[in-house]
């Protein structure tokens, strides 16, 4: 095996495979340059930086620069064909129409189809992805199934994970990865699949044992047309050629519209519809879990969620239902979810002994504020302090919704920054601070120092308040145009409520 988490044992590629055979795999020939000779393939690869020697280099077209520009690169470092739109002079190339759409059934081709020996459970929508897809492996291995997870915050197989770098992984090295999974000897998969993903064909060449949708909200509109746009890439997953059933939440005119027009089997789950073959009921959240009632076909069982909020029922619903739906065990599935401790920077609570409530969570539109502030509401009778900001590159109509919806649920709202890119930071905090001021009914501070004003947002808490970290979750990187560094709003809350309670511990008195 490779030392690449998930990475492709080498021997699992289909017999030896010249580029005269991908040639005929294609139907294009390959225009020579460079290289002379049917050389071997050993993989493929969508990044110069890392081909290895005797991979094909899939130069991609990109929204700032084409992947042709880095043939030289690939060359160097042992490529032995381009996979493009257009001739690189260094390499033999085969040139086809939009390689994106080739990339991901060609790597899968060279790796053995290992998403046809895989269950693979794929989960789109715009809230709820990767608490669904850790609630999905959880169940999963309560049934005693062999595991891997590909998510936004990590890749993670039965020997090693790392972080993600994306929400789903590029066609090239998601095919490697499930590669990896397979002489890893998993047999299911759980996938985090985005509407870019889907868009930009990173999932082609994927069979998918079950698809979930969660639900659908203004976002990515930066990448998407309008809205329309962004629902038909999310409906994408359900076509007949690439997934075999489909769990849908039905609690958004979305999910409605969704199961209306799909073509494959599916069923539907609710929290709100008894009508839904999967419903919940006798919900309750409080600062220690989540539990409820599920009712499915005819069974009847409680769910005990170690999980934070009101929103993880509609994900716990999703999962089972799935799981359910592919012939899992359902008590074995629920107990296996109920094992599970958190999911990274959703909800997650930081407690170092002070007397008010304090998390860390990814709400970044405002269907994800929508969910979350009420329940935060529902722990206290004291105060709610959010700090917010906004992503730069971004959709920038939902910056002053997201300072509104903030301030409209929240007592005080200090403004910060996020990852500001290539956008000014302070054209940034003011879209978010003009719409908090517009709800008035906040306190609104604007902080442009993220860790000042977690610090601020500590300071002001009361016995009995609650502080929320929101907009990033599990990220740990801060980008301000060409510079990054490390930033983790979980240790940064946690730095700011040790400080706070440091006192009191120092007039404790000692134990004798």
């Amino acid at each position: 095996m490779t030392s690449e988490p998930g990475g492709a044992d080498r021997l699992h590629l289909r017999n030896r495979l010249l580029l005269s055979d991908i040639a005929v795999r294609l139907g294009v020939p390959c225009v020579p340059a460079g290289v002379a000779g049917d050389s071997s393939v050993t993989g493929i690869s969508q990044d110069s930086r890392l081909v290895s020697p005797g991979e094909v280099y899939a130069a991609l077209p990109g929204s700032r620069h084409h992947g042709a520009a880095f043939a030289d690169e690939a060359a160097a470092r042992g490529a032995v064909a381009v996979v493009s739109d257009r001739p690189c002079a260094v390499l033999p190339t085969f040139v086809v129409d939009n390689p994106r759409r080739v990339v991901g059934p060609l790597a899968s081709w060279l790796y053995g189809e290992p998403s046809h020996h895989l269950d693979v459970f794929g989960v789109t929508g715009t809230n709820g992805k990767t608490s669904t897809s850790y609630l999905l492996n959880a169940g999963l291995t309560g049934a005693g199934a062999r595991t891997g997870l590909i998510s936004g915050v990590t890749i993670r197989g039965p020997l090693d994970a790392r972080p993600a770098i994306r929400t789903t992984p590029e066609a090239s090295e998601l095919q490697r990865i499930l590669a990896g999974f397979q002489a890893q000897d998993v047999s299911a998969v759980a996938l985090e699949v985005s509407s870019h993903a889907l868009a930009l064909h990173r999932v082609d060449g994927i069979r998918f044992r079950v698809g979930v949708f969660t639900n659908l909200g203004l976002d990515h509109l930066d990448f998407h047309s309008d809205l329309d746009d962004y629902f038909s890439a999310k409906a994408r997953l359900f076509s007949p050629e690439r997934c075999e059933f489909a769990v849908i939440g039905i609690d958004d005119d979305h999910g409605k519209r969704l199961a209306a027009r799909v073509e494959i089997s599916q069923c539907s789950f609710s929290t709100e519809s008894r009508a839904a073959d999967f419903y919940a009921d006798n919900i309750r959240a409080d600062e220690h879990r989540t539990c409820f009632v599920l009712h499915c076909d005819d069974h009847r069982a409680a769910v005990r969620l170690r999980l934070l909020g009101l929103h993880q029922v509609d994900n716990a619903l999703g999962a089972i239902a799935a799981l359910v739906r592919a012939g899992v065990d359902l008590d074995a599935a629920i107990a296996g979810m109920e094992s599970l401790e958190g999911v990274p920077g959703r909800m997650q609570r930081i407690d170092v002994g002070q007397p008010f409530l304090a998390f860390v969570d990814y709400m970044h539109n405002t269907a994800g504020q929508h969910r979350q502030f009420p329940y935060l509401r529902s722990l206290t009778t004291g105060r709610i302090i959010v700090v917010v900001g906004v992503t730069g590159e971004r959709d920038p109509s939902k910056r002053h919704p997201l300072g509104w919806t903030a301030a409209t649920f929240a007592d005080t709202v200090i403004v910060t920054d996020e990852s500001p890119y290539s956008e000014d930071p302070a054209e940034l905090r003011r879209h978010i601070a003009l719409g908090a001021w517009a709800a008035e009914h906040a306190e609104v501070i604007v902080e442009p120092d993220r860790a000042e004003a977690i610090a601020r947002a500590v300071a002001l808490a009361q016995a009995g308040d609650v502080v929320v970290v929101a907009g990033r979750g599990h990220d740990t990187v801060q980008t301000f145009g060409s510079v990054t560094r490390q930033f983790d709003d979980r240790a940064e809350l946690r730095k700011a409520l040790n400080r706070r309670i440091a006192p009191r511990r120092k007039a404790e008195p000692t134990p004798a």
